[in-house]
């Protein structure tokens, strides 16, 4: 079989373990459709299966071009897209009674600089999830100045600032797989730390069941969940993340390997009974 990789970069090692494990039985082929422009999206025949791990728009078009012919690929396009942008992202989740953290659209900072002072610490994000987008506390109308000043057309997204330990809890999904870690958050004091393991039983009754039921909900895969503990074990979520890069969790790879493989054997005979 033939497994196309839409990426910027086929050595991430999630990717790279899964190639390792795909060949030399299976051939896998970089599509590219990363930032830079590279790649050989017309060079060559369409793959058995495709991995959708770049989320640009070139990305997504190549992906959705390829669905057009029949190919499989993980994630869709369209639930890959539904996953950029942070509105369709909040109001999916919370429709779902998924304890996704409260988000608010605002088509600039100024608007919310604006208002004054915040009754609540905030957090703003950009409304589309892209690499280097805006993440960031604001506990005051000075720092709402501020960031409004840097981001002066950013269309944003705010949620109230949730109190918590500091560190996030990265859950993990291949194929209904879940692995999970702690990471030090980018809100807390000090920024971003280190990412440490989580074992599954050390964590709070039914989150997993979320994490899980993310999956149906917007259609994907392979992705990730950003939760934080409100207290008492009480989950929010304040993130979805369509094909993450999910680093040094044993047996990721493997799931991901097999999850392409069977996902091109589904679709011959997905076609077979439609034309029965």
């Amino acid at each position: 079989m033939r497994v196309g990789l839409i990426t910027a970069d086929p050595e991430h090692p999630l990717l790279a373990a899964a190639t390792a494990l795909l060949t030399p039985r299976h051939q896998v082929v970089h599509l590219g459709a990363g930032e830079e422009g590279h790649g050989r999206d017309r060079d060559v025949p369409p793959p058995d299966v495709c991995l959708l791990k770049a989320r640009t728009p070139r990305a997504l078009a190549l992906a959705a071009r390829l669905e057009e012919r029949g190919v499989p690929v993980i994630n869709s396009s369209a639930a890959t897209a539904r996953c950029q942008d942070r509105v369709e992202m909040a109001e999916l989740a919370r429709a779902a009674g998924l304890p996704f953290a409260r988000t608010t659209f605002v088509p600039t900072l100024g608007r919310l600089a604006a208002a004054g002072e915040p009754a609540t610490p905030l957090v703003i994000k950009s409304r589309h999830s892209r690499r280097q987008d805006l993440v960031a506390r604001a506990d005051s109308a000075r720092h709402l100045r501020q960031l409004a000043a840097d981001w002066p057309e950013e269309p944003v997204v705010v949620q109230e600032f949730t109190a918590n330990s500091g560190w996030d809890r990265k859950l993990w999904v291949v194929d209904g797989r879940l692995f999970a870690a702690l990471r030090r958050s980018e809100l807390a004091p000090g920024g971003r730390g280190p990412t440490r393991p989580l074992p599954l039983d050390e964590l709070p009754a039914g989150w997993a069941e979320y994490a899980l039921a993310v999956g149906e909900v917007f259609g994907l895969e392979v992705y990730g969940v950003d939760l934080l503990d409100a207290g008492a074990g009480r989950p929010v979520i304040v993130d979805v993340n369509a094909f993450p890069g999910i680093r040094g969790q044993a047996g990721a790879p493997e799931a991901l390997a097999a999850l392409a493989l069977r996902a091109a054997a589904r679709e011959p005979e997905a076609q077979r009974q439609a034309q029965a």
